[in-house]
């Protein structure tokens, strides 16, 4: 009896509004699996959750650097075509 105690003082109760149909979608499949709606709803705030903390965050400010590197390479005089150097050279070093 303690440890039911346990494990429901550790939750926190929340109240929500869901739409109808995920209402529905919510029962369904609580009744198909035998897993409680609270359960599966807080499998899928960890799913999700997880998910966003997974992803890579953005950091704008990188992009922009990297940007403004990028612009002045492109505005640097291009190089003659061809090269000045044979094969052969690179041998004899």
């Amino acid at each position: 009896m303690n440890r039911i105690i346990n494990i429901v003082s550790s939750k926190v109760r929340k109240q929500i509004y869901i739409e109808q149909s995920q209402d529905n979608l919510l029962k369904s499949i609580a009744q198909q699996t035998g897993i409680s709606e609270a359960e599966i709803i807080r499998t899928c705030i960890d799913l999700h959750i997880g998910d966003a903390i997974a992803t890579p965050q953005i950091n704008l400010s990188a992009w922009s650097v990297e940007k403004a590197f990028i612009d002045m390479i492109k505005k640097r005089p291009s190089l003659p075509p061809g090269r000045d150097w044979k094969r052969e050279d690179l041998y004899e070093r």
